[in-house]
């Protein structure tokens, strides 16, 4: 069973780690840990709800863990190396992929709740009510965190005129 959801959900989540991390090492971590932590908890899914925004909570909530553990923020810079960027691209909407590496370092900089909203919502496609299933936040909360992100992002980008919010 679980070979089926690593099959069907690996390369998004893997694009995800990337994503959040940065580079293939951190995102390596990250990913085995979220599948590790999939195994312990697959029991307790609710299959009323969509198992990606299940993966992709447990996901966010590892990263958050090992990286306060470690007291360091792997988000701080580009990708380590083309490659990288490839392969996180590679999860993200064809529509959306455009715009992608300008905006990424804009989205680097924003604090790491407005991040992660912004991430799951726009890099990664997921609605208001999957991005608060993932995150375990009210819907009220990821729209508002999305309004404050875009406000930050718009000031950042204001040059840009051609990006649309």
């Amino acid at each position: 069973m679980i070979n089926q959801y690593i099959a069907q959900y690996g390369t998004r989540l893997y694009g995800l780690c990337l994503t959040l991390c940065a580079n293939t090492y951190d995102a390596e971590d990250l990913y085995q840990e979220t599948w590790l932590k999939v195994l312990r908890k697959i029991e307790k899914y609710d299959a009323a709800r969509p198992f990606e925004a299940w993966l992709t909570g447990i996901c966010v909530n590892a990263y958050r863990d090992v990286f306060r553990r470690r007291k360091r923020c792997p988000i701080e810079g580009a990708f380590a190396s083309g490659e990288e960027k490839e392969r996180a691209m590679e999860s993200v909407p064809e529509e959306r992929a455009p715009d992608y590496s300008y905006v990424r370092e804009a989205v680097d900089r924003l604090p790491e709740k407005l991040r992660t909203t912004v991430i799951l919502y726009y890099f990664h496609g997921f609605s208001e009510k999957e991005t608060a299933m993932a995150l375990h936040i009210p819907p009220g909360t990821v729209k508002s965190r999305l309004h404050k992100a875009k406000r930050v992002l718009k000031e950042e980008l204001s040059d840009a005129n051609d990006l649309q919010f």
